[in-house]
């Protein structure tokens, strides 16, 4: 990937308020992380074997937690913005103890100003919610536990 796109890309970052910004292109992969709320987007990795991970799990982070709780777990599908209800003030979609079907919304997440609803591929009752409203998420992070 030449240096003018990823400078197109980092500007995208910066002027869109995302977080985060991944490409894959063949076998070279780039990922641009915003590291605060104010700081300008770095270049975290480029240039990989998209075969390779970018990010190692933390020891202790979120799936360690899913892990705790028995029942199937439902992953955030991309990365984005976590919200539990359609708009500020509005009913949450899900609460923990709720009943849900396949297919019902359990939630939002916001990915580059658009609202995506993410259905339960499970039928049963939440048993833990395990991201707070508002916050940031990565691709395949536990959100739910339906038992």
């Amino acid at each position: 990937m030449d240096l003018r796109k990823l400078k197109k890309l980092i500007d995208l970052v910066e002027q869109s308020g995302i977080a985060e910004l991944e490409i894959t292109e063949g076998e070279e992969r780039v990922r641009i992380a915003r590291v605060g709320p104010q700081s300008p987007a770095q270049i975290i990795a480029h240039a990989l074997p998209a075969a390779h991970p970018l990010v190692a799990e933390q020891p202790g982070a979120a799936p360690a937690e899913a892990a705790e709780h028995e029942g199937h777990v439902v992953k955030s599908p991309m990365v984005g913005t976590f919200y539990r209800a359609p708009s500020p003030g509005a009913p949450t979609f899900v609460d923990v103890g709720s009943q849900v079907k396949e297919g019902e919304t359990l939630c939002i997440i916001e990915a580059m100003k658009l609202l995506n609803e993410i259905e339960s591929d499970k039928t049963g009752v939440v048993k833990a919610i395990l991201v707070e409203n508002g916050q940031p998420v990565e691709f395949g992070e536990p959100l739910f536990v339906i038992a």
